[in-house]
């Protein structure tokens, strides 16, 4: 990367702080998610403004979305707007605690799933692409519900590994099983066609590419 590139998104460095995050699950088991949100918008506004590549990231993704699809925003994304961004991806952080930890309001979790129950009933595999800001780890409320469904996430932990640390502590005895996938090699190919052939599922966000320096 030359002196004046700027850098990728997908190459900050985590930043999460164990404590905080327990606290402020704390502020939504005791209070719920509006105290929860109160206590949480302070810390991202402080992260929007002192992290200049996210920030960036954000602004440019948003104006992006609105020049493709006119229709998604009344006018241009600006700070407002990146802003909110940034907290509803921080707001994921607790939906993926409370699925991990089989806490999360099965009545909130809306499924489509005819198509996944008759490949499950025929002991077949499949791919699910989900949204990049969504939550993977929601899937368990489908594993908890159907019986032999089995599921491999796809996810990207280089630069959350104390986060991931706090996910594994919950240990759910589920059929959700997190993969920590850098890049997208044949041997991962080959790895999750095997998977996929034995009757379980696999999940990778839409945007999820080969990260920056990280090979193909």
């Amino acid at each position: 990367m030359s002196a004046n590139a700027q850098p990728h998104w997908a190459d900050i460095s985590e930043s999460t702080s164990v404590a905080g995050v327990r606290f402020l699950c704390g502020v939504y088991r005791w209070l719920g998610r509006w105290p929860f949100r109160l206590c949480l918008y302070p810390v991202v506004l402080a992260h929007w403004l002192g992290n200049a590549t996210a920030r960036r990231a954000s602004l440019q993704y948003l104006q992006r979305l609105h020049q493709f699809a006119p229709g998604t925003f009344a006018r241009k994304p600006g700070v407002l707007t990146s802003i909110r961004h940034c907290g509803n991806f921080a707001e994921t952080l607790l939906d993926k605690i409370l699925a991990m930890g089989g806490r999360y309001p099965p009545e909130r979790v809306t499924t489509h799933r005819d198509g996944v129950m008759r490949r499950v009933q025929q002991g077949q595999g499949g791919l699910i692409i989900t949204a990049h800001i969504g939550c993977l780890e929601l899937c368990q409320v489908l594993a908890d519900s159907v019986p032999g469904f089995r599921l491999t996430a796809l996810v990207h932990t280089a630069h959350a590994e104390r986060f991931n640390r706090l996910l594994a502590r919950l240990d759910p005895a589920n059929g959700v099983r997190l993969m920590q996938v850098t890049e997208m090699g044949p041997a991962t190919a080959s790895l999750l066609a095997e998977r996929v052939a034995a009757g379980e599922f696999v999940a990778i966000a839409g945007g999820r590419g080969p990260l920056p320096g990280g090979g193909s």
